[in-house]
């Protein structure tokens, strides 16, 4: 069979990577071509297109590169129907994929969709069309089966979330040693977000928690792309602060809890086991539109998926070091809350894992499609 798998972004790579090495075990004449990155190369796939070509953040930026864009829409397209895949499989980045599912399902191609857009937050008018033009939407967030259902009347696959055996493998694997160099340090994990706004917002309110702190060591995860020079500026003034590139897991792996901006990390931040605090803060026009915008009854993942309160969230103004400062000493001295947080975050593991390995069970899903 013939595949055409698009991925816009490094988390789809690693998903979609791990996508291919399942469809290859279930279809030993499987011929892959893709839009992704180094991982979806490795495991299989013949890359058309690498992802650092497509990534354009924010509304300034999609403007200036959008000749860049709509030549990539074109040639995508050409690709495609020379290629004449069975099957079209997209990975999340909607607002190329979206556009791409439209125009394929017109030419009369099937399309399976892995990672569904996040149309519960924000952006719920896409779901009509989205709704014509996929044919399969397999799902990672366990609500989001009975969000279509119940909202839409549209039956959609729940395979459970990617994220679980990626932590998992590497959990198992050689685990990097490099902060055990003083066996009695003990580390609080700053996860302050990829984008150099949001990281100068929440950056130095995470920081100041050091100073109450002293016998623990801060390590900042530096964002894939950010140099030493960016995070220097906001790290010198303190003693118990250092950072780490591209070694985020293997912080989290050893961390005794954590600080972290809102978004996937929260997930995965829980899926090490590592108590945490949900941090967000922006601007106040940006954060009065979001408010208006995005209708949901928390901002991470964590307890969106739990439907309560896991974890505790300091959205905008509630973001302040002495609440930081307080959060942190019940996480890392309230035993009651210690062992309340580790059983949701089993019960957790437990609802993203059913059924078994995500990509496994969306392999299969596409194959039996297929066929």
């Amino acid at each position: 069979m013939k595949y055409y798998i698009i991925s816009g972004e490094a988390s789809g790579d690693l998903h979609g990577s791990n996508l291919i090495k399942e469809l290859r075990l279930l279809d030993s004449l499987a011929d892959i071509r893709c839009w992704g990155g180094d991982l979806m190369q490795e495991a299989g796939g013949n890359l058309v297109k690498h992802y650092r070509e497509l990534a354009f953040m924010g509304f300034a930026e999609v403007i200036k590169n959008l000749p860049a864009i709509l030549h990539n829409i074109k040639f995508c397209k050409q690709d495609i129907f020379s290629y004449q895949p069975d099957v079209l499989v997209l990975i999340d980045y909607p607002g190329f994929n979206l556009r791409i599912a439209e125009w394929a399902k017109k030419h009369g191609f099937k399309i399976v969709y892995y990672i569904s857009p996040q149309v519960w937050a924000w952006k719920e008018n896409r779901v009509k069309k989205m709704k014509q033009c996929i044919d399969k939407m397999l799902c990672i967030l366990p609500f989001e089966k009975e969000y279509y259902k119940n909202k839409w009347n549209w039956e959609v696959d729940y395979v459970g979330h990617p994220l679980v055996e990626v932590i998992e493998e590497h959990q198992l694997g050689v685990m990097n040693r490099e902060f055990n160099k003083d066996s009695n340090s003990q580390f609080i994990a700053l996860l302050p977000g990829s984008r150099k706004q949001e990281i100068a917002k929440k950056l130095p309110i995470m920081l100041e928690v050091a100073k109450s702190f002293p016998a623990y060591q801060f390590v900042v995860a530096q964002a894939p792309g950010l140099d030493n020079a960016f995070y220097a500026p906001f790290m010198e003034p303190y003693k118990n602060v250092s950072s780490v590139s591209n070694k985020t897991y293997d912080l989290l792996a050893q961390a005794k809890a954590a600080l972290v901006t809102s978004g996937t990390a929260t997930l995965e931040t829980a899926l090490f086991g590592v108590p945490e605090i949900v941090c967000y803060k922006g601007s106040n026009i940006s954060y009065q539109i979001a408010r208006q915008l995005i209708k949901i009854k928390y901002i991470s993942l964590v307890n969106l998926i739990m439907d309560k309160l896991v974890v505790k969230e300091l959205i905008q103004n509630e973001l302040t070091t002495v609440n930081l400062i307080n959060e942190l000493q019940q996480l890392l001295t309230n035993e009651n809350r210690i062992a309340t947080l580790r059983n949701d975050y089993a019960e957790l593991k437990t609802i993203l894992s059913k059924g078994g390995r995500a990509s496994v069970q969306a392999a299969q899903i596409i194959c039996d499609f297929i066929k």
